[in-house]
């Protein structure tokens, strides 16, 4: 007979799992404390990125990727995961308090969603098209459909006008110096745990041929993947009814179901944040799909060339700084 709580080893394992979910700047914003069978999920104010992310949404974003991430984790280790989300409405940094039961059978899916977590990387370089996107697209869809999130798959000739509005949102930050900085400090080469360590970013060469992305440092002169011309990846945006916390939360937990499927499916994703963050670039994305939702992300997903290693993992907190034993 299985414990009926999970044992300190179980849910380190999971968490450490579950630390790969994507961030903005790879700030990882999350902290976990798991005491009396219960674990909990607090986004943490010190981790913040303030200049990019200045409403605050990004940082609980990122703890919904985490939090699945979590999920998925634990459905492979044997354990059903039963979130509570915002259990205490004073305490507005638990985002989560999470119990568990055992499971009888985990599938060989469940098995292979938890191994796309390690798999999954942030393909900043150009992407080709995903040829078989028409039959994807729908499943893609029914992945989410229980979510807070609705996902609009962008068309071909809104292209421009995204491209457009990636540029502007650059041009207005230009003369940021404390957003520039920000992006200085969170791709530094010395950075050991956190950041965007210089072989994850696009060259000057390499970003010229991704019409839609943020600009980082440029840290490196080379030309990868050049027998693509230019990106062709599908654009997605992941929308909410509302900017509120519970609302922001459901996406990050949409957003990591997402890059988990398209990495089952062999498909490359980078999420795209720097067109919501100001709000000129954020109408523009909000006109692309019902005028009525919150855009909160976009990603691009394509296909990298199979003949590519994948690259190094970026590197991630370790356990002791985001993981508690109460």
């Amino acid at each position: 007979m299985p414990h009926a709580t999970p044992t300190r080893e179980v849910i380190a394992n999971a968490v450490l799992l579950a630390g790969r979910a994507p961030s903005v700047h790879n700030s990882q914003p999350w902290r976990w404390v798991f005491a009396d069978a219960t674990l909990r999920l607090y986004v943490d104010p010190s981790r913040r990125v303030h200049h990019t992310d200045r409403t605050g949404r990004e940082a609980i974003i990122s703890c919904g990727a985490v939090l699945h991430h979590l999920c998925v984790a634990m459905v492979a280790a044997g354990w059903q995961a039963h979130v509570d989300r915002f259990p205490h409405p004073r305490n507005e940094n638990q985002l989560a308090s999470i119990t568990f039961t055992p499971l009888d059978v985990v599938s060989d899916v469940q098995r292979r969603r938890a191994d796309a977590i390690l798999q999954r990387r942030t393909d900043r370089l150009p992407l080709d098209y995903p040829t078989y996107w028409a039959s994807f697209e729908p499943v893609l869809c029914g992945s989410i459909a229980d979510t807070a999130a609705t996902l609009d798959v962008l068309p071909d000739e809104a292209r421009a006008e995204l491209t457009e509005a990636s540029r502007l949102t650059e041009l207005l930050r230009q003369d940021d110096l404390t957003y520039q900085a920000e992006l200085q400090w969170w791709t530094a080469p010395f950075v050991a745990y956190e950041g965007m360590p210089p072989e994850t970013l696009a060259s000057s060469q390499e970003s010229y041929r991704v019409d839609v992305a943020r600009e980082f440092p440029s840290r490196g002169v080379g030309d990868r993947r050049a027998v693509i011309a230019e990106d062709r990846s599908k654009i997605l945006v992941l929308s909410t009814e509302s900017d509120s916390p519970a609302d922001v939360l459901g996406c990050g937990e949409a957003l990591s179901t997402v890059l988990l499927e398209c990495t089952m499916a062999g498909m490359a994703t980078c999420p795209l944040t720097h067109l919501i963050e100001l709000d000129d670039s954020r109408d523009v994305v909000r006109t692309l799909i019902d005028e009525q939702r919150e855009p909160q992300v976009l990603i691009r997903a394509g296909i990298a060339p199979p003949i590519e290693d994948l690259p190094a993992a970026t590197p991630r907190r370790p356990l002791e700084a985001v993981l508690e034993f109460g």
